[in-house]
């Protein structure tokens, strides 16, 4: 199975940065499909960014132009370096990579398709 791990996750005040990690066993980047989601307390799971193996990163207008994806070298570790936080972005975000197509809005986060970090908690206070 694919094993999948967040890290990098903590607690910032509103205007600072993170950088969040995605890293994989058993697979690499240009094997799958990978997006990030998170969920925050009371709100359903959201989809903010998104690199499919033949495609450009993508990213929800919720974080675009504050968040940007990257990978290593390797090709089994994949950054989220968020800037500009604000407290809205407190949420747990989870990595996921694809072995069926990623859905692009479910309820709840992880979901029991493809394969999902544990998540890592991001907390922005204002």
């Amino acid at each position: 199975a694919v094993q999948v791990v967040e890290s990098g996750g903590g607690s910032v005040q509103a205007g600072g940065s993170l950088r969040l990690s995605c890293t994989v066993a058993t697979i690499t980047f240009d094997d799958a499909d990978m997006a990030w989601y998170r969920q925050a307390p009371g709100h359903e799971c959201e989809l903010i960014s998104m690199l499919k193996v033949d495609g450009m990163p993508w990213y929800a207008d919720s974080v675009k132009g504050r968040f940007t994806l990257s990978e290593d070298n390797s090709k089994i570790t994949m950054y989220l370096q968020m800037n500009n936080l604000k407290p809205e972005d407190t949420a747990v975000y989870y990595c996921a990579v694809a072995e069926y197509p990623l859905e692009p809005a479910p309820v709840q986060c992880p979901t029991q398709k493809n394969y999902w970090g544990p998540g890592t908690q991001v907390t922005v206070s204002s």
